[in-house]
């Protein structure tokens, strides 16, 4: 009997080593797994400098694609960037988690965000993210091909509804969702389609994949939309701005980079980003 029961004991002991051993193994599988998941963030460009030994990066936040090609040619032939930093790593944020990441964490030195952004996480308080330059607010406006939309459940219901969705624009989709929450619309009874730019939205309209536009009216628009079929929405939402972050008196910085704004500006394709109040600070 005592036999018995020590090897009872014994193929317990083995069970429980056993047991132990596989969990072991299942839960380092996993973790090295995890390891290979790439991070849900942005796209990268960087370039780097002649300045050998210096381990500063100049660090761009930007939610436009076209934008982040021009700071890039245009920052890394800086002869300020070149003196102060090894390289410049540009992030073209493609969700809201991106915008979390980079502006409340403090970790860019130069971003074009809204500034409703930076006054949330206050960042403009905690790193010193100060304006240098910004675009005009602008009007948000329901915008249809052959009628005036209506602001109205009846209306809206069934409509084919094309909304941005990228960070920045933001304040450009929360209006119109807004508005038809307060209608008592969802997704369940409206079909809302997410385009990347106010571009890609005025060719879905035109090529008939959408009904309605949540978009601002260009000068542009007069040429291929009627004025008579945008309702307005809101008549003043956020525009972008481009902050600095200005933890010391880097004024020579301030200042190259109100000229590197300023030249994007100039040589951006929509008439949007061409309109650009710099900021006092360089004479």
């Amino acid at each position: 009997m005592t036999n018995l029961r020590i090897v009872a004991t014994g193929r317990w002991i083995i069970f429980i080593i056993a047991a132990t051993i596989c969990g072991a193994v299942t839960y380092f599988q996993n973790l090295v797994s995890y390891n290979y998941i790439a991070p849900q963030t942005g796209q990268h460009l960087t370039c780097t400098t002649d300045l050998v030994g210096n381990p500063d990066i100049f660090s761009v936040y930007v939610t436009d694609g076209r934008i982040a090609e021009m700071a890039r040619e245009k920052l890394c032939s800086d002869q300020i960037i070149k003196r102060q930093y090894s390289e410049v790593k540009i992030t073209i944020g493609q969700s809201d988690y991106d915008t979390f990441r980079y502006i409340n964490h403090g970790v860019v030195d130069l971003a074009l965000v809204k500034s409703n952004v930076v006054d949330a996480f206050g960042a403009d308080q905690i790193y010193g993210l100060t304006e240098i330059a910004s675009h005009p607010d602008y009007s948000a406006f329901f915008i249809a091909l052959r009628e005036r939309p209506e602001l109205n459940k009846e209306y809206l219901l069934g409509k084919r509804i094309g909304l941005l969705d990228y960070p920045s624009s933001r304040s450009g989709h929360i209006v119109p969702k807004t508005i038809m929450q307060n209608l008592g619309l969802s997704d369940s009874n409206v079909d809302i389609i997410y385009y990347s730019s106010h571009q890609e939205l005025r060719r879905a309209l035109l090529a008939g994949d959408i009904d309605i536009i949540s978009s601002y009216w260009a000068e542009d628009d007069n040429k291929k939309f009627s004025r008579n079929y945008a309702t307005p929405l809101q008549e003043s939402v956020s525009g972008m701005k481009w902050y600095l972050k200005m933890q010391t008196q880097n004024t020579d910085l301030f200042c190259a980079m109100q000229s590197v704004v300023h030249d994007i500006a100039m040589s951006h394709p929509r008439p949007y980003y061409k309109t650009i109040t710099l900021e006092e600070g360089c004479n």
